[in-house]
């Protein structure tokens, strides 16, 4: 194989080309204002990058250099003459590309939070519409107590809250402008690096040229971030894989969501939820590239970092493809309340309930604990519901129980007193959504 075309980028790098005229625009202009170049060759510069940008939106193509940065050069020359290699004056393609690639990320973090705030309205759309429906909370697959459907999707909502800042707090650490570290230990030229910081919207300049050129912490944090929003899919795909299983059967994908089998007609799979959580394993992967392509890199730039970019812009494509179709996804969800209740009679959702009763009625804990287990056995062994048990078959087990601890066996009402902050009561439910809707604005 050639090696020109081995080591060559383009084909990737191509992305970055908006944002490396961006920051050539800002380079400029610097280098004009400093005296550097003269006026009317920045001019010439600023005027032939402008049409070069237009250009690329209308669809033409670049020159097939070795990477983004030489095509554009290579386009600029061929358009205003070698007054366009006045340029790369001051900078190196090593503070380039760092450049490049952290106004490509700020873009791309801005566009990831818009689609988690669209994931997170769809929780609370589907919480709002729902809101007296009662499901049966799950601990270890097993039937545990009962909660509010809207409880269990608003979880999901918080957990992407927590993405967002974590792609928020990134995005601080990455507010810093590398141009002007040039290929390693700075320039001798004049520039003002605070002045190209300020044209291209960063907080700040990096404070050491060498970490400049060779840090990609930057992408680290971000994937990273990505890879526990994939996390946070995955978990929600699952559940909406078993969920809208016949075994389920406690809610329906709408047919955009599902397809059908080549063999078997009556089938309609979960395959949107299925290839997103397949997705998911790509982008660990990708972190796990970019942790290893860093890890034995001596100071500072290194032709390694090349290979920061295929796992990074990956996962950039897969966090925004698998929030885009989530968001309709669970927006759409048809939610089967009558089959959620019905499984909320299975499983003995209520004996926490029973225990606390006796615990208020002075037994310690852990004995009504064990009492209340004995209830159940009894009542597995007779095939009967805790809210099916007399006062009379209740008193066999321990004194304490009256006609009071046959209130505390309707789902409804386990529901309704689980009132603390955070819980699964009504009124608390509608507190996490109007939380979440003063978060999303």
């Amino acid at each position: 194989m050639n090696p020109q075309k081995f080591i060559a980028s383009l084909s990737f790098d191509i992305r970055l080309a908006p944002y490396d005229i961006l920051g050539s625009l800002a380079h400029a202009k610097m280098l004009s204002k400093c005296g550097i170049i003269p006026a009317s060759d920045a001019k010439k510069i600023i005027r032939g990058l402008e049409r070069i940008e237009r250009d690329l939106e209308r669809g033409k193509k670049l020159p097939q250099e070795e990477d983004i940065h030489f095509a554009i050069e290579r386009e600029l020359i061929r358009r205003i003459g070698p007054v366009g290699g006045k340029l790369h004056t001051a900078r190196s393609r090593n503070d380039q590309v760092a450049l490049d690639l952290k106004l490509y990320l700020r873009d791309q973090t801005d566009q990831i939070i818009q689609e988690i705030v669209r994931l997170q309205k769809a929780f609370i759309y589907v919480a709002e519409r729902h809101l007296d429906v009662v499901m049966p909370g799950f601990t270890h697959v097993q039937h545990a107590q009962p909660v509010l459907f809207a409880h269990h999707m608003l979880a999901y909502a918080w957990m992407f809250e927590r993405d967002k800042g974590r792609l928020v707090d990134a995005a601080k650490r990455a507010d810093e402008m590398p141009l002007g570290s040039a290929a390693l230990a700075g320039t001798s030229f004049p520039i003002d690096r605070h002045f190209v910081a300020k044209a291209l919207g960063f907080a700040r300049v990096t404070a050491n040229s060498i970490d400049s050129v060779s840090d990609r912490d930057f992408l680290v944090e971000f994937v990273s971030a990505g890879a526990l929003i994939m996390t946070h899919l995955s978990r929600l795909s699952e559940e909406l894989i078993l969920w809208s299983s016949a075994e389920f059967s406690m809610i329906r994908l709408q047919n955009e969501f599902t397809s059908g089998s080549s063999i078997m007609p009556q089938k309609r799979n979960p395959d949107v939820a299925e290839i997103i959580r397949g997705e998911t394993g790509r982008i660990y992967g990708n972190l796990m590239a970019l942790l290893t392509i860093l890890k034995g890199l001596p100071l500072s730039y290194n032709r390694d970092l090349q290979e920061d970019k295929p796992p990074f812009f990956d996962t950039v494509d897969t966090l925004q493809g698998c929030l885009a179709v989530a968001s309709p996804m669970i927006a759409t969800l048809v939610v089967r309340a009558d089959r959620m209740r019905s499984l909320c009679d299975r499983g003995f959702l209520a004996a926490t309930e029973l225990a606390d009763y006796l615990t208020e009625k002075g037994l310690p804990f852990r004995t009504a604990h064990g009492v209340v287990k004995r209830v159940v056995a009894y009542c597995e062994a007779q095939r009967i519901r805790l809210d099916e048990l007399t006062e009379e078959e209740l008193e066999r087990f321990d004194e304490n129980f009256d006609a009071g601890a046959l209130k505390v066996l309707s789902i409804d009402q386990v529901v309704h007193v689980k009132d603390s902050i955070g819980g699964t009561s009504p009124r608390r439910v509608r507190e996490q959504i109007a939380q979440l809707k003063r978060l999303v604005k």
